[in-house]
């Protein structure tokens, strides 16, 4: 409210010069000059938050809880994928960047050539699920597998014990972290097959998986309902397989499991740094969990959330 006092007091100020007096149309002039300078303030202290759509809906829900403790802040939160919020903050539309991969070596650098130092904060964890149509027989397949299939070597279901029927593959876009993180958990870093069919955003593949028979593709454990089937997963060639669940990810029996990020230039620390405190607060976190995510500190262990 600094800045409305301010603007106020420059305003009644003007008002003692006799040639501003007596007259209705400037008096109306006045109070809407004090009304957008006070706008203008509140608007100034927003945070924005922008980034992965896997971090959408929790930081949501955990901007919704601030805000009840926080009345006199704003919080505006919007999606668009890892790399987007990055590349926002590079260009200073957002003050945090919500992220489900690590941030790359060139994006460093780029921060680094724009003179900003990235801060790096693990909110939470997530187990990434791959589904498939609830009425695909198939139920459990291994790494390797899930490599075969995404590259384009398996593309029939009865290759790995499901029904004679194509496998119709659809995967996050490049600016996802999500799509990132497969690619170096699953593919082993190798490239996806050229002709997988690219989603805007978790949404639009759950859409199509419910849609479509022979379909499979992956989402954040948080988003996993009755119109996809989540499979079973093994890392170790066949000899253990695990369901994605929130037990699963903490105990580390599922191995497709990776750390949410925000992200922010440490200039700004003492803007968002209120915000963060909450989403790594016991309240913050006990919202975590129940959003279908793994908390950063799991109880018992005594751990801190990691910061570089």
């Amino acid at each position: 409210m600094g800045l409305a006092h301010s603007a106020e007091a420059s305003i009644f100020a003007a008002c003692r010069d006799k040639s501003w007096q007596n007259t209705e149309m400037n008096r109306k002039k006045i109070l809407i000059s004090v009304f957008t300078a006070m706008l203008t303030a509140g608007l100034a202290q927003a945070q924005r938050v922008k980034g992965s759509d896997t971090l959408l809906p929790l930081t949501q829900e955990l901007a919704e809880e601030y805000l009840e403790e926080h009345p006199e802040g704003e919080v505006i939160v919007t999606g668009g994928g890892s790399g987007v919020g990055i590349a926002a903050l590079m260009e200073n539309t957002t003050d945090i960047a919500m992220a489900s991969r690590r941030i790359k070596f060139g994006e460093k650098m780029k921060f680094a050539e724009a003179g900003l130092e990235a801060r790096e904060v693990i909110v939470a964890y997530d187990a990434l699920a791959v589904v498939v149509n609830p009425s695909n027989p198939v139920t459990q397949l291994t790494r390797e597998q899930l490599e075969d299939i995404f590259r384009g070597k398996i593309t029939n279901w009865k290759e790995v014990g499901g029904e004679d029927r194509k496998i119709v593959v659809y995967s996050r876009e490049t600016s996802s972290g999500t799509y990132e993180f497969f690619k170096e958990s699953v593919l082993d870093n190798k490239n996806y097959m050229s002709s997988i069919l690219s989603m805007p955003a978790t949404g639009a593949i759950i859409q199509s998986v419910k849609q479509t028979k022979g379909a499979i593709g992956y989402i954040g454990l948080a988003y996993l309902n009755r119109y996809v089937k989540p499979l079973a997963v093994s890392y170790d060639g066949g000899e253990h397989y695990a369901v994605p669940s929130v037990e699963t990810a903490a105990d580390g029996s599922y191995p497709i499991v990776r750390p949410l990020y925000y992200y922010y230039d440490a200039t700004k620390e003492q803007t968002v740094s209120s915000f963060i405190s909450y989403a790594l607060s016991p309240e913050g976190q006990k919202s975590v969990l129940e959003q279908g995510f793994v908390p950063v500190r799991m109880e018992g262990d005594g751990g801190e959330a990691a910061e570089r």
